[in-house]
């Protein structure tokens, strides 16, 4: 490029005028052989902005999107939310970006690294088995900034948060699913998280097919996370990398490409590509599997107790065999809990509450329920009262469990003291696509998260409008709704 170029182009780039440098790179870049999966997968996420949801899928979305708001919301009174409020408070940086539960503003990258660790504070966030990830942590608070940034209504907002839980499940399941997450030492939940994250900003944007390409190039370079979160005793770093890290990378690929920067054009295939790097016996076809009629978001958990997926089913197990034959804690001589033997190490004895099997079920033996506050409670670990009962609760890993993961089914015996032994298999936990949460029961469980923080009143809107997303005129409406003040 001669000199007088080159300023022309230092000219163009000073006045914010990148429009030029993108159509010479989808020139160049329209010479590279860009692989069937990714052409699809780019037209659909190029398209996702203004194609039509049907009904039903919409309204699952509308639950995941509360269901994720309140886990921000409650998640800011724990010690990640605490920990987010301190770092936006000292590095966050300019901006008018929503930070919920806080009076807070920040730009739009850093919003969504805050909204995010907030939203997997605890336990409390949404699951999508087959991909073992957590989407809307992730997803929902790119969107948000991403859409604040961007200025887009309800309607636009909807069909991104429905786009990357799509996109960020289906790139895992690519790779293998849990067998990947079991049996690599990477993080499953942070790589769904980050392209997730980045599909829904990106949709925020309104990027075009070539444009959807270069995000998911510079998302792949910014894939990170290993397993070593499973040491993490305070969930900070565990938020971090489930949320926070991926939904604040996910808004930076996307911020990227919309002001002009270029990229590889197809990263899923050609030499040195992500699945070469991350899972050799990947399967690309499994991107774009049913794309379009099958909805990662209508087919992801929603949980009904506030703890660790693993726990769901023993919880609906007790409350069953309660229901079905009533008992008091001081009845019970022994209860076994069967798990698969990956659900069950992950739940063993943990030194944090909610995702502490033994502690759980001995809660729920004390309590005859498992509220959010007990979950959270750290001192009731040492409740004289509640180690009695938790010293009569025996988790068992049964391999022949193991080998129905990832459907999570559960066996609890209950054995009294006169011997009688009560149990229950659990084979579709409560608040997964197979035994759903009504309407009525994500509303409750939102408002019980929500209302402490932001008051009934508040509450009760922010549930409406969720609901009524569509005639939303912009989403930074949202703000009066999500703060406290």
């Amino acid at each position: 490029m001669n000199r007088r170029k080159l300023l022309g182009a230092s000219a163009l780039a000073g006045l914010g005028l990148s429009a030029p440098i993108v159509r010479g790179a989808e020139l160049k870049a329209a010479q590279v052989a860009i692989s069937p999966e990714m052409q699809t997968l780019s037209r659909y996420m190029s398209e996702a902005g203004s194609r039509a949801l049907p009904d039903e899928v919409a309204e699952q979305a509308k639950f995941h999107i509360l269901d994720t708001l309140a886990a921000i919301i409650s998640g800011s009174k724990l010690l990640p939310g605490q920990a987010a409020f301190k770092y936006i408070t000292r590095h966050g940086g300019q901006g008018d970006r929503t930070v919920a539960a806080s009076t807070l503003t920040t730009d739009a990258i850093n919003a969504a690294l805050a909204n995010g660790v907030m939203a997997h504070s605890d336990e409390t966030d949404d699951s999508h088995g087959r991909s073992r990830s957590h989407p809307g942590c992730a997803v929902v608070p790119a969107a948000l900034a991403a859409g604040e940034e961007f200025g887009i209504d309800g309607r636009h907002f909807l069909h991104a948060v429905t786009l990357g839980y799509d996109v960020g499940t289906r790139v895992l399941m690519a790779m293998g699913g849990p067998t990947f997450s079991y049996e690599s030492h990477k993080s499953s939940h942070s790589i769904g998280g980050v392209f997730g994250a980045a599909a829904a900003a990106a949709c925020t944007a309104s990027l075009s097919e070539q444009q959807m390409r270069w995000v998911l190039d510079y998302t792949a370079q910014q894939s990170s996370g290993i397993a070593a979160w499973g040491r993490d005793v305070d969930h900070i770093e565990k938020a971090f990398v489930f949320a926070g890290m991926p939904a604040r990378s996910g808004v930076t690929s996307a911020l990227l490409v919309e002001s002009g920067w270029t990229g590889i054009g197809d990263i899923f295939s050609g030499p040195d590509n992500f699945f070469m790097a991350y899972a050799p016996n990947a399967k690309p076809s499994e991107l774009v599997e049913q794309l379009g009629t099958r909805y990662e978001i209508a087919l992801t958990d929603i949980k009904k107790w506030t703890v660790g997926s693993p726990i769901q089913g023993p919880l609906d197990a007790v409350e069953a065999i309660r229901k079905r034959h009533p008992f008091d804690k001081d009845q019970v001589k022994h209860v076994a809990a069967r798990l698969g033997g990956d659900a069950a190490r992950v739940v063993n004895n943990r030194d944090i509450p909610d995702i502490c099997l033994q502690h759980m079920m001995a809660i729920m033996l004390v309590d005859g329920t498992v509220s959010f506050q007990a979950a959270h409670d750290l001192p009731r670990m040492k409740d004289p009262a509640v180690l009695k009962q938790r010293a009569k609760v025996e988790l068992i890993d049964d391999e022949a469990l193991s080998k129905l993961l990832p459907v999570r089914v559960a066996i609890v015996d209950i054995t009294l003291n006169d011997g009688t032994v009560l149990s229950e298999r659990i084979t579709a936990v409560r608040g997964t696509p197979r035994n759903p949460m009504t309407k009525a029961e994500v509303i409750d469980k939102c408002r019980d998260l929500i209302a402490p923080i932001l008051g009934t009143e508040k509450s009760a809107r922010l549930i409406d409008t969720v609901f009524n997303i569509e005639k939303l005129t912009n989403v930074r409406e949202l703000r009066s709704l999500l703060q406290t003040s």
